[in-house]
């Protein structure tokens, strides 16, 4: 074919498309996180009702208290997906930062008599400290045996809590922080709403620096390690010294995230430091897709108001008078969390998160084979 027809061709078919042209739409994708994110900070002015959802208005104080949980939980798995997702760490001992965070807070509290900001910027550095003390042990062996060193590990936490050493932790009931020695405007249901921002600040501090660590030059090893460990040695690096960064990285995000977890609920509880708490963190990332961008968020936030939702449904008069064949597994919500997570993995591999390119792939053969 010779140049002038290809010109005829061209111009018969009418102009070239510009350099914007068939892109708006995905243009305006890129900020559907700013608007998901404006949604969610204006959300306690709104008294719309979200029934099915919320048991009341989405700006009530229980329905914030359920939100700022659920983006607590998104968070926190976006974190502990460093470990998982990102460097192919499968860690049982998660919760026990996330305790440490919480506990230590709690005891610069009463026991030392600290202000509340000085003792959650100790707590902090406590769950970070023991982070690095725990890692640099737990990464000096590798697959099922380091799971097996920080599972033992949380256990060990776990009974510490739970026989209250000296009085420090409550033992099985926990211990609360006095209402008057938090800060006034992070008490009582007329402040809810602030606690429901401290846990959306938490929320988008958290994907933040995920989001940097994972496209730095580090989290670009870690890719590395997650896939060929060995092939990374080659190359001349340490994996293990870029191993310990995720995890005191991660724990350092999940003892802040049991700072926000105090306030949320005025107290510590012993529950956070028990191995199903970690499975819990495992359960959302896996539902909502490891290794993914959103996915961990999503899947902590569906999972956390599932559990919570489906709560409510077991014990409820509805519920109460059903069938046994009925009733009985529907006032069990783990067995219904359970077979909402085995219908994911099943029907979703790889999570929630690859639900969006899989219906545009699906999309995409349909139109393919209409032609």
């Amino acid at each position: 074919m010779s140049t002038a027809t290809e010109t005829h061709d061209r111009t018969a078919a009418g102009p070239a498309p510009g350099p914007s042209a068939g892109r708006g739409t995905p243009r305006m994708l890129r900020w559907w996180p700013a608007a998901v994110l404006l949604v969610l900070a204006v959300a306690p002015f709104s008294a719309v009702p979200v029934p099915g959802l919320l048991d009341g208005p989405l700006g009530s104080a229980g329905s914030l208290q359920l939100l700022a949980t659920c983006l607590l939980f998104g968070a926190l798995a976006t974190g502990y997906d460093l470990l998982l997702g990102r460097t192919g760490l499968l860690s049982f001992g998660h919760a026990l930062y996330f305790a440490a965070g919480s506990y230590a807070t709690n005891l610069f509290l009463l026991d030392a008599g600290l202000p509340f900001g000085l003792a959650a910027v100790l707590g902090l550095l406590f769950g970070t400290a023991l982070a690095v003390a725990l890692g640099s042990v737990s990464l000096r062996v590798t697959g099922i045996g380091f799971s097996m060193v920080t599972l033992a590990f949380a256990q060990a936490g776990s009974i510490l809590v739970s026989r209250n050493p000296g009085g420090v932790t409550g033992g099985e009931e926990g211990r609360a922080a006095p209402a008057d020695l938090l800060p006034s405007w992070l008490v009582g249901i007329d402040h809810t709403a602030n606690l429901y921002w401290v846990a959306l600040a938490y929320l988008v501090l958290t994907l933040g620096v995920v989001h940097w660590a994972v496209r730095s030059p580090t989290g670009r090893v870690w890719e590395g390690i997650k896939e060929n460990e060995r092939r990374v040695e080659v190359l001349g690096l340490r994996p293990y010294g870029f191993k310990l960064v995720a995890f005191v990285l991660a724990g350092s995000l999940a003892a802040l995230g049991g700072i926000v977890h105090l306030l949320l609920t005025g107290g510590s509880t012993p529950q956070t430091t028990t191995s199903d708490f970690t499975l819990s963190l495992l359960v959302m990332v896996v539902l909502g897709g490891s290794g993914t961008r959103w996915g961990p968020m999503v899947g902590g936030i569906l999972y956390t108001w599932a559990d919570h939702r489906l709560g409510d449904l077991a014990g409820s008069g509805a519920v109460a008078d059903l069938p046994a064949v009925l009733r009985v597994p529907l006032s069990q919500p783990l067995f219904l969390l359970g077979v909402v997570f085995v219908a994911v993995v099943h029907l979703l591999p790889g999570g929630l998160a690859r639900l969006p390119s899989r219906l545009r792939a699906a999309l995409h053969r349909k139109e393919t084979g209409d032609q």
